[in-house]
């Protein structure tokens, strides 16, 4: 009888232990959302965590970051970047929330560039262009992961020669660390065994305001950029690099961004509003802040350093409010802002702008940092 009784405890523990609720991430997601088996790879939920608390979870599935967490003016945590809480729903939306972008990030005119006299033909997904490496670019990719240590994911990717019409066997390394500084850092490397283009970026949404819903509007917005490259109407760079003076895509000093965002100006018509990359002051020094945006309901800072000449700034123009993200929470249209750092759109067709060929021998390194600083 005692024997039974023991039997019978035993397995209601078992019971319970397998009733147990899953634990959440800070953000509220659950790892086992995250569980999948996508091309024959196993997709997983990391999470990274600082020693001041902050949070950051990334998915090896298009090397998404889906969520980071920040204290804001009074002590609260917030999720400050867009994304969705399963894996389920990333593969039924044809969007780059936080998602590693690539072989090339932003467009090429009629998906289009010759190289070494040889001429490549990539996949026209936008208006005829191709854009952010194709509908099945690097956001779409399986990558390797290997959580190094409580701060720090390491992702693997091997871009296969003729991949979506790219020359050349890629080997990419792309390493998350999620600093005491409140900083989540991002350092890419990769190397070719055929002479092709390169532009790697991370194409996270931010809304800094904490407040589920809500539009990117009444952030204020600095890039520390005299020029940019204005597009024409299918937002393709025209080539020129003219001055910001005296005009809405003067943004080196703070300014709301809903200020002049629907204003008459010829290149904000064309974007919808700001979708345009800027040439920055800081030219590629990562110790110099090429960009900062900054919520007045939470107070939360986000600044950007960068080894890149340049960062495309993108006021979520084209979300329909349709879109349904973590939590149930419904994007709104410019419910987020992006801060792409990055080599130039259409750079292999513009033999002025700075060169995106990498060849043999040669390794591609780029860095950014996306810092969060608190104003009480």
């Amino acid at each position: 009888m005692k024997k039974l009784f023991i039997t019978a405890l035993a397995a209601c523990t078992l019971f319970a232990c397998t009733q147990k609720k899953e634990e959440a991430t800070l953000s509220g997601l659950l790892k086992s959302n995250f569980v999948s088996e996508v091309e024959g790879k196993p997709t997983a939920l990391y999470v990274l965590k600082n020693k001041n608390g902050l949070e950051a979870c990334i998915t090896n599935y298009g090397g998404r970051m889906v969520s980071l967490m920040a204290p804001d003016k009074n002590g609260k945590m917030t999720d400050v970047v867009l994304g969705y809480d399963s894996i389920s729903d990333y593969l039924k939306s044809d969007g780059n929330f936080g998602a590693l972008i690539g072989r090339y990030g932003n467009r090429i005119a009629q998906g289009k560039f010759s190289l070494d006299s040889v001429e490549y033909q990539l996949p026209q997904n936008n208006n005829g262009h191709c854009l952010h490496g194709g509908p099945e670019g690097y956001h779409t990719r399986l990558w390797d992961a290997k959580q190094l240590n409580d701060q720090t994911l390491e992702l693997t990717y091997l871009s296969k020669d003729g991949e979506a019409g790219f020359p050349g066997n890629l080997q990419i390394k792309v390493t998350y660390t999620l600093t005491d500084d409140n900083a989540i850092e991002l350092a890419y490397e990769a190397e070719t065994d055929k002479p092709t283009v390169v532009n790697l970026t991370n194409h996270s949404y931010f809304n800094l305001s904490g407040v589920p819903g809500s539009t990117i509007l009444d952030h204020d917005i600095m890039i520390n950029a005299d020029t940019y490259t204005p597009v024409d109407s299918l937002l393709i760079p025209t080539g020129e690099t003219p001055s910001v003076e005296g005009t809405p895509m003067d943004l080196r000093n703070p300014i709301a961004i809903g200020a002049q965002i629907d204003s008459t100006f010829e290149q904000l018509v064309k974007g919808r509003g700001y979708d345009h990359n800027w040439i920055l002051n800081s030219k590629g020094d990562i110790n110099v802040l090429a960009a900062k945006a900054t919520s007045p309901t939470s107070g939360i800072s986000l600044e950007v350093y960068t080894s890149e000449p340049g960062v495309q700034f993108y006021t979520g123009n084209f979300m329909t409010g349709e879109d349904k993200g973590k939590g149930g929470t419904v994007y709104p249209h410019r419910g987020a802002f992006c801060l792409e750092t990055q080599h130039y759109p259409d750079s292999p067709n513009q033999p002025a702008f700075p060169s995106t060929v990498l060849r043999p021998g040669e390794k591609y390194t780029s860095k950014c940092i996306y810092k969060l600083v608190v104003n009480k």
